[in-house]
């Protein structure tokens, strides 16, 4: 690992926020790509998946969704049921950040598609018993819009689709319809 990536690490312990900040920016920038640390952190960053702040569950859920690409040993797999969990944070700002991460970790590959495909729909058939189901259903269905768009995968627009007609109110169903135009 780089001293900057290090360093950026480092820095999301600050008790400058804007330093915190900026060094969060920094290190989802970083991770767009593959990236050769994503061992040097990971179990670090499993650990903060139930540190007390609900900002390190946050951000450690949402680093490891974009490092499941640079995980060639496939951890995610194992891994993923923990970060699931932090979808359904109590803090809900906690939850729905780390929600709209999980797409990334079907870029990894396909039994990682295949995964959290699966998660997805799943989550949305069964959340109608959850606080602001309304907005965790609509971050579902953009993150099967992200990971369409990255992968053109038809079967994940097909499968969107269905469940958007799933949706028994109007005004959802049409809000949920937007994010698949022009696909």
């Amino acid at each position: 690992m780089n001293l900057s990536i290090k360093s950026y690490f480092e820095n999301l312990q600050s008790k400058d926020k804007d330093l915190q900040y900026e060094a969060y920016e920094k290190i989802m920038s970083a991770i767009d790509e593959k990236v050769d640390w994503a061992y040097d952190v990971w179990e670090q960053l499993m650990k903060d998946l139930t540190n007390a702040d609900p900002h390190r569950r946050s951000r450690a859920a949402q680093f490891l969704c974009g490092l499941a690409k640079s995980d060639p040993e496939k951890r995610i797999l194992n891994d993923f049921t923990a970060i699931w969990e932090v979808t359904k944070d109590q803090k809900f700002v906690t939850a729905r950040h780390s929600l709209q991460s999980t797409w990334k970790v079907g870029l990894a590959g396909t039994e990682q598609k295949e995964m959290v495909v699966d998660k997805l729909k799943d989550r949305f058939i069964h959340c109608e018993d959850e606080k602001n189901y309304t907005l965790i259903r609509f971050d579902l269905i953009q993150g099967l819009r992200y990971l369409y768009d990255h992968l053109k995968d038809e079967e994940i627009k097909h499968l969107a689709l269905e469940l958007i007609n799933k949706e028994e109110d109007g005004k959802y169903k049409k809000k949920y319809s937007s994010v698949w135009k022009n696909a």
